[in-house]
């Protein structure tokens, strides 16, 4: 078995089991934490108003600190709209969700997926470097801040050289590159990474909570 045929075999498929299983673990944990009930007194009625107003409020930073995280809020967007078009629009990655979905879509230009790539890796390194001489955010930054972002970082950077052909053989570069995606899945459920699927029900969660309580969230 080659380096290759293990990461698109026995490493894929267990990399996919351990995401998923991992992701479905974590969010049953959540919800068997938000199911104790609650014996105060209600002020109000909280319903679905309550939790969408929450999601869109918390999406932007509060007035007050805006000044002072503008470069993190504008970078982060970015770098997740990036990567996005990067992962849903190329053609070999939506290959590979046809694959497992059932079903394709429309694959940009490889100019532009490529430019996209690029952007998403530039601005991690930054973010990583910043993390890393900030005085505030490297005081309260742990390993798993740093492992999240080079986790990130290693399959944008091995896909930007297996498409160029740059350090070594295709089918090897290729296989460094699957093989970052899988450390990437593995680590996803026990990470910092886990917000991706868990920031919108948690602020739901939050403006709900906070209406019953009559409070703005």
């Amino acid at each position: 078995m080659t380096l290759l045929d293990f990461a698109r075999g026995p490493a894929l498929q267990w990399s996919l089991i351990i995401l998923v299983t991992g992701i479905i673990w974590r969010i049953v944990g959540a919800l068997l934490l938000s199911s104790r009930k609650d014996l105060s007194v209600a002020r109000r009625k909280s319903g679905l108003n309550d939790g969408l107003g929450a999601i869109a409020t918390r999406s932007l930073p509060a007035h007050t600190f805006e000044k002072r995280i503008r470069f993190q809020h504008v970078t982060g967007y970015a770098w997740h709209l990036a990567l996005f078009v990067t992962v849903l629009f190329f053609g070999p990655h939506i290959l590979f969700f046809e694959s497992l979905l059932g079903f394709s879509w429309p694959a940009l230009p490889n100019g532009i997926v490529l430019f996209s790539a690029a952007v998403a890796l530039a601005i991690l390194i930054a973010l990583l470097i910043r993390r890393a001489n900030h005085p505030v955010q490297k005081l309260i930054s742990n390993a798993d801040d740093y492992i999240s972002v080079i986790l990130c970082i290693l399959p944008l950077l091995t896909g930007i050289l297996a498409f160029a052909h740059i350090g070594g053989r295709y089918e090897t570069l290729l296989a460094i590159h699957l093989l970052s995606i899988e450390a990437l899945f593995i680590w996803f459920p026990f990470g910092k990474l886990m917000h991706s699927a868990m920031t919108f029900p948690a602020r739901f969660q939050a403006g709900t909570s906070f209406g019953r309580k009559g409070i703005k969230a």
